[in-house]
């Protein structure tokens, strides 16, 4: 197993293939902020900035403020559901910017737009825990294979991290069954 210390292989087209998957996941859960703040663009824009990144366009700043715009737009967000669908939008655009190196850290980059989608699902169902097993199931079976063959080079995730940890470790260990 690597160590916090060692590098790691990453190329360019598992980085974009973790950024469609992360984008993917959390359009899933967009509408559940669109219904709040339906003219708030924030999130719309960072998960189509990193289908554009997926598809072959370049890491800009426009990208990472996207990213970052959406990570702001969690604190607006009106209920804790809509809240997790931001950070899930915002890990899509950040999901980019993974580091090549062996980090358990550089987990939660690649699997945090799928936890945290989990997680809003689960709160916008009134905290059903079936919801977020279902959103998980999901994530597992959609991802591509850069995100397992990464997920490989990398150790476990990390504790802690609330409800959102606890789903990041679930389909990390998962993923690597």
């Amino acid at each position: 197993m690597p160590t916090e210390s060692d590098a790691i292989a990453l190329s360019e087209p598992e980085l974009r293939e973790i950024a469609g998957y992360a984008a993917d996941c959390a359009r899933r859960v967009l509408a559940l902020f669109e219904r709040e703040l339906p003219a708030d663009a924030r999130l719309r824009d960072a998960i189509e900035a990193a289908y554009a990144f997926a598809r072959g366009g370049r890491r800009t700043g426009a990208l990472r403020q996207h990213g970052w715009a959406a990570f702001k737009a969690a604190r607006d967000a009106a209920s804790p559901a809509a809240a997790d669908a931001a950070r899930a939008a915002s890990h899509a655009a950040g999901a980019a910017y993974l580091h090549p190196k062996a980090s358990a850290h550089q987990v939660k980059h690649i699997l945090g737009a799928a936890a945290h989608a989990a997680r809003a699902e689960e709160l916008a169902a009134g905290g059903d825990p079936r919801v977020s097993a279902a959103a998980l199931e999901w994530a597992r079976r959609h991802a591509p294979p850069a995100v397992t063959a990464v997920l490989g080079r990398l150790p476990a995730a990390p504790p802690g991290g609330g409800r959102v940890g606890e789903f990041i470790r679930h389909l990390d260990a998962a993923l690597r069954a």
